[in-house]
């Protein structure tokens, strides 16, 4: 029998217990190493949870930051190791097996918070040591005056045992004495250190108030102050460092000496360093990555008046195929270098290039004149896809779509530029690819205005928005009423009322249309048995109702027809299933099986849009359709007499193919009286349009069929 795998609390003890062995080498304390496992226990579990939580939350790892230095892992050895423990198998004893490339995402800028917790707390330790031994040098001094002897030796003890530098100088500047970890922080040679002034050390890098402090401090206007501050070593090096100085007095309160303390941070800011710029750019292709980019065009965003901002979003087309085909290696490969040349596209002052995630890449340039730059751009990064791309021995041709937006600083937010951004290069996608296109105001709202729609349509079923308009279908040889076509509607809270045409796409795309489909349905037939209780004597009316190819594929479609007919007591005959002429083209007999199915209980099949699909008429003997609708672009001609022939000749031989075949004809979009009575000669069978009625609720209909029965 095989063992049963380690529970979540057992994977979180092992790395604990990894995490223990490699800091507890470097660590001060008197703890054994299983004790010192147990500290870190709880701090793992911190981790964990902030790895797994929903929303990040930078202060859990700082806080395991700060719990380290309380557990004595004062070391910089020891924050480097339980970086690289975090870093190596959090993910791996922690995370779960999804969204693995989020997961090492999230450690990374875990990792950055601990380290930022953990400088803080040992800064904070530092300065509260810094405080104890400024405390102690002011009272040595003061006691100097009264008994020399004994505060010396105490001065002395404090002075040089100190783990931190420690430097008087006089009031000129001029480095009086230093302590032996000053000594070593400047390269070891006391005689590098001694006897220099204090105004030798400058830096680039110095803030524009470090000196203006120190000005007033020996002029005896500021008892001390706290900078960060670079230092150069004689060796060239930078020695980073906390520091902070203190005014000494004499007796009579005069200023006399200057006593600085110093923290060597040199290695935490590299580490910090490091780890800002793991966060900040992608790991795979070492390009700023989105977290960066926000902050550029954030920054581009805010500029003064009169600058510009251009930004290309890129994505690759066909990138899926490669990692479908070749692997994610592979495709691995072709994304770096294709980052390597789109970074060689911009290399002008303003421009970056940046990669969001996957096969998405942005560039932006920044100027009083983008609208000229960022065509450029993306005319550069265009031809730069243009050459092959090898990889494992195969030339990859790789395109990609562009959408441009470009505008002045200081109007929009970065994230409404990077939406516009996407639909821009989502329209360049749908044109075909490998091309650029520009924003335009016009099609984001509409694109937005999509999305809306189809972030509402799951809840809108739900919330009785739909509701169904009817069309009578009229018997063109005796103008009785003979059904109707039910027609869906959206009742949109904001947009009001909305056709088939702005949402039956999106429910086909979500999938949607399966049940929405199936309520219209419902509904219909139910309407249909109104109809038939409340007007015998008008003789049985049918009705028509779409239906999608999606809903054509959904296996449930008879069981779900023939559920509705028997539930709501009405014969298979008094409905017709319209499908258009397109979604039967090419059909394969698996596709036709439920029309057949459907067809032999007695339900009417119609072919929708006839004449609009190019399919073979020979195909209509294996289609398991009764009736054939006319598409109204065959007559639109008949709205006026005379008639252009060609369309009469058109018709006349449809509907006579159509009756050999024992199937009747419909016609829809009839407008004029003289349209009707031309069909009624060349022999359709029923018409729709709004000649007779135009869509409505379904009392109209109660009152054509009534007025139809009674003469």
């Amino acid at each position: 029998m095989s063992a049963e795998p380690d529970g979540p609390e057992d994977r979180l003890r092992r790395f604990a217990t990894i995490w223990s062995r490699a800091v507890f080498p470097v660590t001060s304390t008197s703890s054994t190493r299983p004790e010192f496992e147990e500290q870190l226990l709880p701090l793992a579990r911190r981790l964990s949870h902030a790895l797994l939580a929903r929303a990040f939350d930078a202060d859990e790892a700082r806080a395991v930051g700060a719990a380290l230095v309380d557990a004595h892992c004062t070391d910089p050895e020891a924050l480097s190791r339980s970086l690289d423990c975090v870093d190596a198998y959090l993910v791996l004893y922690c995370g779960d097996d999804s969204a693995q490339e989020d997961l090492r995402a999230r450690s990374g800028r875990l990792q950055h918070a601990m380290a930022a917790g953990f400088a803080q707390a040992l800064r904070e330790r530092t300065l509260a040591e810094q405080e104890a031994i400024s405390a102690a040098a002011l009272t040595a001094q003061g006691v100097v005056a009264q008994a020399l002897h004994a505060s010396e030796a105490r001065f002395r003890a404090v002075f040089e045992g100190a783990a931190i530098g420690i430097g008087i100088a006089d009031l000129a500047g001029n480095i009086l004495q230093v302590n032996g970890a000053l000594v070593r922080m400047f390269g070891g040679a006391e005689q590098l250190v001694r006897g220099r002034n204090v105004m030798e050390w400058t830096h680039p890098e110095d803030a524009p108030q470090v000196w203006k402090l120190y000005e007033e401090l020996v002029r005896g206007e500021r008892e001390h102050y706290h900078v960060e501050k670079a230092f150069y070593r004689p060796d060239g090096t930078v020695l980073w460092t906390n520091l902070t100085v203190s005014l000494l007095r004499d007796p009579d309160g005069n200023p006399e000496y200057q006593l600085a303390l110093m923290e060597d941070t040199t290695e935490r800011r590299l580490l910090n360093l490091r780890l800002r710029y793991e966060a900040t750019h992608d790991a795979l292709t070492g390009l700023p990555n989105r977290t960066l980019f926000f902050e550029r065009l954030e920054k581009a965003l805010g500029a003064g008046e009169g600058q510009r901002f251009g930004l290309c979003y890129l994505d690759l087309d066909g990138f899926k195929t490669i990692n479908d085909s070749l692997g994610h290696a592979a495709g691995d490969r072709l994304l770096v270098e294709v980052a390597d040349r789109l970074q060689a596209c911009a290399t002008a002052p303003g421009e970056m290039v940046a990669r969001l995630g996957g096969d998405e890449f942005v560039a932006l340039t920044t100027g009083p004149d983008t609208e000229r730059e960022v065509d450029e751009l993306a005319a550069r990064i265009m031809n730069a896809l243009v050459a092959p791309i090898t990889v494992d021995g195969r030339a990859l041709t790789v395109r990609g779509s562009i959408g441009i937006v470009e505008g002045p600083a200081g109007e929009r937010s970065p994230a409404e530029v990077l939406r516009s951004a996407d639909i821009t290069m989502y329209r360049a996608k749908s044109a075909g690819g490998n091309r650029f296109e520009l924003a335009d105001p016009e099609a984001d709202a509409r694109a937005i205005t999509r999305h809306g729609l189809t972030t509402a349509l799951p809840t809108a079923l739900d919330r009785g928005e739909f509701f169904i308009e009817y069309q009578p279908l009229v018997h063109l040889g005796d103008g009785s009423v003979r059904g109707a076509e039910a027609l869906v509607r959206w009742l949109h809270p904001q947009h009001g009322v909305l056709g088939p045409d702005r949402f039956i796409p999106l429910a086909e795309h979500t999938g949607l249309i399966v049940p929405l489909g199936r309520w219209v349905l419902e509904q219909s037939v139910r309407q249909a048995r109104d109809w038939r209780d409340r007007h015998a004597e008008a003789g049985p009316l049918r009705i028509n109702v779409n239906l999608s190819p999606c809903q054509l594929t959904h296996p449930g479609l008879v069981q779900d027809t023939v559920e509705i007919l028997e539930g709501a007591g009405v014969d298979p005959d008094a409905l017709c299933l319209e499908v258009t002429e397109s979604a039967l083209i090419g059909a394969d007999d698996d596709l036709l099986k439920p029309l057949r199915r459907l067809a032999e209980m007695g339900v009417d099949i119609a072919l929708d849009d006839f004449g609009t699909g190019y399919s073979n008429l020979a195909n209509l003997r294996r289609l398991p359709v009764s009736v054939l609708k006319l598409d109204r672009s065959f007559t639109q001609s008949m709205q006026q007499f005379p008639a252009d022939p060609v369309d009469l000749k058109i018709v006349e031989g449809i509907v006579s193919l159509a009756h050999s075949l024992n199937l009747a004809v419909t016609v829809e979009g009839v407008e004029t009286g003289a349209q009707a009575e031309q069909l009624r000669i060349l022999g359709c069978d029923t018409a729709q349009g709004w000649y007779y009625a135009r869509p409505g609720p379904p009392e109209r209909l109660h009152e054509l069929a009534l007025v139809d029965a009674t003469g």
